[in-house]
């Protein structure tokens, strides 16, 4: 066995990360195993143990135990650092030292095709979770210089987006009220960073109106990181209205690759991963 490797959180039942992980391995030829382990936060602890001591090489990281794994690093990429959470982790060196690294960043600024350019424009991204962090800190470093939030609850938004401040200070954030969305601002892309639309979460739902979504500029950028079902209706209707559109599954794919990249310094092929992630959705 090459590599052993591993996804820990709770629930873990919907998750198709071993489908594509593995996929990814075939493609390099390598021979690895990936387990999926639930791990309530109460488990972590014990978990970690066990994975240190079962010779494995690393593990990816999901709900709800992104933040309580920083806590035990012995280093964090920058990534990390900027997103405040964890999604992937190495297991190295006698001592099993743990190496934690954020791939949702890259994963998201990676799926937004190479022609589109960002510089000097402004974003709007819906929703101040964990996911609209990683889609702010990505489309900075794609050259946005202002973003606008929508959200459910400002007040409780106000730590993300102080934070975000606190590190981008050359960038102008600011939040509003979702519920009260009639029309967004001259923007170059919207981001659905809620779980709005996703299989059996309001599957039938859309984080926007069919107004607004009208009202937008046909150069905008519609991208949903929800990638279950693949095309969601979010951006079913921004297709009818004729905008380009990037889909959640990219955004997983690319993650996924570069957690690969981090176990074995090589580089697996995405589109054989996309197509078994496909046929898994």
């Amino acid at each position: 066995m090459d590599y052993k490797l591993g996804i820990i959180g709770y629930p873990l039942g919907h998750s198709i990360s071993p489908a594509i992980q593995q996929a990814g391995f075939e493609s390099l030829g390598l021979n690895a195993v990936y387990d999926v382990m639930e791990t309530p936060a109460e488990d972590l602890v014990d978990r970690i143990k066990f994975l240190k001591a079962n010779g494995y090489h690393g593990f990816n990281v999901t709900i709800p135990l992104k933040i309580p794994i920083s806590f035990f690093m012995s280093d964090m990429d920058d990534y990390s650092n900027i997103a405040g959470c964890i999604n992937t982790v190495k297991i190295s060196g006698e001592q099993r030292e743990m190496f934690g690294y954020n791939t949702d960043i890259y994963g998201f600024k990676t799926a937004i095709p190479s022609d589109v350019d960002l510089k000097g424009k402004n974003a709007c991204i819906l929703g101040t979770g964990g996911a609209s962090r990683a889609a702010a800190v990505g489309l900075v470093e794609k050259g946005i210089t202002s973003i606008d939030f929508y959200t459910r609850n400002i007040i409780n938004a106000q730590n993300a987006i102080n934070y975000l401040r606190d590190k981008f200070p050359n960038i102008k954030f600011t939040t509003h009220q979702i519920q009260n969305v009639l029309e967004l601002p001259e923007t170059s892309i919207v981001v659905n960073a809620t779980p709005i639309g996703m299989k059996g979460f309001a599957a039938d739902e859309q984080p926007l109106s069919d107004r607004v979504i009208k009202s937008l500029d046909k150069s905008t950028i519609v991208y949903d990181i929800v990638y279950n079902p693949l095309t969601t209706m979010f951006l079913k209707s921004a297709q009818k209205e004729g905008l380009r559109t990037v889909e959640g599954l990219d955004m997983l794919l690319y993650q996924a690759q570069r957690a690969i990249q981090i176990w074995t310094g090589k580089t697996p092929d995405v589109k054989d991963m996309k197509i078994v992630a496909l046929r898994n959705l």
